[in-house]
């Protein structure tokens, strides 16, 4: 009963921030540069950007000896657990060159009654917090034109989840707690797409792959993206994001750690350009 809690759990805290961090590209800056045989501007410009991810959750997840669990857990049950999110990035440009960095925090918190431990029934707790941080470099193509990038992408994503678990015994005054770290580090390549429309009007697309066995075995991340620009300053973006991992551990202590799964949903972000 415990495993099986405690993988529901884990299913939850994935599903709210998901594996990486590339909200920066779904809203880059979107003023056309030169075409590519001009001169490419020079000097710095940024941007900060803030997003919203609804994440829902499929595939298999597994904790030591336990059997693999297979989960399908929709946004509505994630919003129910979570204790807080902080999802934001930030972007540099000169020339041909950009630079993205990207942070994903959560914690998440859930407690059930187990009727069938101890003589009056047993309290499982569990806290889990998800760190993720991206960082990415990209060169535009020569194949990009007036209205359009191309870029060709590089860079790693770090993943950090801790599991906190208390089993207190009801009755008895007897707690067993249990403290668990899983962090990995994988490179990733990709292409980043930014359309412009007209002067307000872009869209922007992502994709990228990686892991090949330096941490995860694989992962992988693809979106697309409408945004309009407000102000010069300001603008936002819609779009839906999906991102794979599937990564295993095996170890004396801890048998085996399986994480196998698709985390996807609609996204909103705001950017503020300087």
């Amino acid at each position: 009963m415990r495993g099986g809690i405690g993988l529901k759990a884990l299913a939850l805290v994935a599903a709210i921030a998901g594996n990486v961090g590339m909200a920066a590209a779904a809203d880059m800056a979107t003023k056309a540069p030169p075409a590519w045989d001009d001169q490419p501007a020079s000097g710095w410009s940024y941007q900060l950007t803030l997003y919203g991810w609804a994440t829902s959750l499929n595939g298999k997840i597994g904790v030591r000896d336990l059997p693999e669990s297979s989960v399908d857990v929709p946004f509505s049950e994630v919003v129910q657990n979570l204790d807080g999110a902080l999802m934001g990035a930030f972007s540099a440009k000169n020339g041909d060159w950009t630079l993205l960095a990207d942070v994903v925090w959560s914690k998440l918190s859930a407690d059930q009654y187990v009727p069938n431990i101890g003589e009056v029934g047993s309290n499982f707790g569990l806290s889990q917090k998800l760190l993720i941080a991206s960082a990415i470099a990209g060169y535009r193509l020569p194949v990009s034109g007036e209205n359009f990038d191309l870029s060709a992408t590089a860079g790693f994503r770090y993943q950090r989840l801790t599991i906190d678990t208390d089993l207190t015994f009801l009755g008895a005054g007897l707690t067993l707690s249990d403290h668990d770290v899983k962090e990995w580090l994988d490179p990733v390549f990709g292409l980043m797409l930014n359309y412009r429309f007209n002067e307000k009007w872009f869209a922007n697309a992502y994709a990228d792959i990686g892991g090949f066995g330096a941490g995860s075995k694989l992962t992988s991340q693809t979106f697309a993206t409408v945004g309009y620009n407000w102000t010069d300053s300001w603008s936002t973006a819609l779009g839906y994001r999906a991102l794979y991992t599937d990564y295993q551990d095996v170890t004396a202590l801890d048998k085996n750690f399986r994480y196998d799964v698709w985390i996807h949903g609609p996204f909103m972000s705001l950017a503020y350009h300087f």
